[in-house]
């Protein structure tokens, strides 16, 4: 049975057995990485994946059922009118209608045309170029070419029926630095149309790994603080909750109610732009089409993010944020391109302006280091400590503070805005110089 004919009868099918509405979810696609070590293949991966479900409203409430096998749709629709009625929430959750959505332009996916042979080479050569990239690598940890594409589709009864094509290019390359008895690692990745730039890739993650020997702990203290891109982006990541309206409805982020109310310092906006160029989708996991939202415009919180459930108990208009993790999951609230607004100062001007203070190049243990609901962290973080404008690497320090209180401390943001690795969405940030965080050291 065709994709179409199953979800027609699945339609079909809900509305005659009493259901006031019925959607179906699809996602196919498929995936190709290999990952290279010694120039040998240490793993290679190519699949392909179907997964649908469908969502119907019995009675006013929401249940849910999914198949990765187009066959017998009576049984699929039965299910999940049976998690209808287990369903204690009467929370009114709206299906999107027959809409409009905006034109987007996929980028080019450079690694589409390839053969999966090529595909490795690449992937060959990325390691080689990392060995050659300094003189001090001596092997390559981790080393990897990854090429998804795919389309989603979504139909219901009240007459939405869209589709929208996604792809993804990756790669990445981790060298080991050995430098007397020391051992230090380097990271860097491309994505997108920035995939074939594997020299480029080699040497900023030779560099990552060569700027981090001669790292030592510093005293515990109180420090101004320079966050730099890559650490800001995994905080702000790791603080995505707090923008939810899902979260925010279960009491579960302290934003709840503080539209129209300063939290962040005049300099600091962020957005929610799902029709940024370089990672565009023309509708959310609900087929609302995409809009672009302005979270916190210099410093105000203007909005949470929204689904139709969420939207309509908060008596406003969804921002085009339903997302599903899965085919196999329910509607939640998830971003789609989430970023700090670039501002007017470069790298060497907010380095310049911090003084004598600490430079953040990345946090870790985000996943038991942070409270999303106070906004309190306290996180392992490595860089450099800037004196007399000469840097000397940091490493094994943590760093803790409050979100919220990092974001009104905010002096100053940084022109070099930079979008993380697409994991569902791309959370970004620019650099950030921030008036300061407690440090524990020696």
């Amino acid at each position: 049975m065709t994709y179409e004919a199953y979800r027609d009868a699945l339609l079909r099918i809900a509305l005659e057995k009493g259901c006031e509405a019925a959607e179906v979810y699809a996602q196919e696609g498929s995936e190709f990485s290999v990952e290279v070590m010694e120039q040998q293949i240490d793993s290679y991966t190519v699949s392909r994946s179907l997964g649908l479900s469908i969502r119907v409203c019995l009675e006013g409430k929401n249940g849910y059922a999914y198949t990765e096998l187009m066959e017998q749709p009576e049984v699929l629709v039965e299910r999940a009118m049976d998690n209808a009625r287990a369903n204690e929430s009467t929370d009114v959750h709206p299906m999107q209608g027959a809409c409009a959505c905006p034109a987007v332009t996929l980028p080019e996916n450079p690694l589409a045309a390839l053969t999966d042979a090529r595909r490795i080479d690449l992937a060959m050569e990325l390691e080689r170029r990392a060995l050659a990239a300094d003189p001090r690598c001596v092997r390559v940890a981790g080393n990897q070419v990854a090429f998804a594409q795919g389309k989603t589709h979504i139909a219901n009864t009240l007459g939405l029926r869209a589709s929208r094509d996604a792809s993804a290019a990756l790669c990445y390359t981790s060298p080991v630095l050995q430098e007397g008895g020391t051992l230090q690692d380097g990271f860097a990745f491309r994505w997108g149309g920035e995939v074939f730039d594997l020299e480029g890739c080699a040497r900023e993650a030779a560099a990552d790994g060569g700027r981090k020997f001669g790292a030592a702990t510093i005293p515990s203290g109180r420090y101004p603080v320079l966050l730099e891109k890559h650490a800001a982006a995994d905080l702000l990541r790791g603080f995505f909750s707090l923008f939810s309206g899902e979260s925010a409805q279960k009491g579960l982020s302290l934003l709840a109610g503080k539209e129209g109310q300063v939290i962040a310092a005049p300099c600091v906006s962020i957005a929610d732009d799902p029709l940024l160029e370089c990672n565009p989708r023309p509708f959310d996991d609900e087929g609302v089409p995409s809009v672009r939202t302005a979270v916190v415009e210099q410093g105000v919180l203007r909005t949470l993010l929204h689904n139709l459930k969420t939207a309509a108990k908060a008596g406003c208009a969804s921002t085009s944020n339903g997302g599903r993790s899965s085919a196999a999951a329910p509607v939640g609230v998830a971003p789609s391109n989430f970023f700090i607004l670039p501002g007017g100062q470069s790298y060497e001007q907010l380095l310049e302006d911090l003084g004598d203070g600490l430079v953040i190049r990345d946090v870790s243990g985000l996943h038991a280091g942070l409270d999303p609901i106070s906004g309190d962290f306290s996180l392992l973080a490595a860089g450099w400590l800037q004196k007399d404008g000469k840097l000397q690497p940091v490493e094994q320090i943590t760093v803790a503070g409050n979100f919220f209180t990092l974001l009104k401390e905010v002096e100053a943001v940084g022109s070099d805005l930079w979008l993380g690795i697409p994991q569902g969405a791309v959370v970004g940030s620019p650099s950030l110089r921030v008036k300061g965080l407690m440090v524990s050291g020696c």
